[in-house]
């Protein structure tokens, strides 16, 4: 029992020592997260029901479109 026990502790601490990366970190690519179209905020839920063709629920369409309406 004792020595199930020393192989499964040996085998835990090498597969953590394998999941951690040795060295420094570094910067794999840099871009922008700015996506080619842009949408405001109020005009969202008219353009996911349109693409989802789910304009017929009307109801949660209005809930969506109150929760997306700035209060500023």
């Amino acid at each position: 029992m004792a020595a199930t026990a020393g192989v499964a502790g040996v085998l835990q601490e090498s597969s953590r020592r394998g999941q951690r990366p040795s060295g420094t970190a570094a910067v794999l690519a840099i871009g922008t997260a700015n996506p080619a179209n842009c949408l405001h905020q109020d005009e969202y839920p008219d353009w996911y029901f349109r693409v989802t063709k789910s304009d017929h629920l009307a109801t949660l369409k209005n809930k969506m479109k109150r929760i997306c309406t700035d209060h500023y």
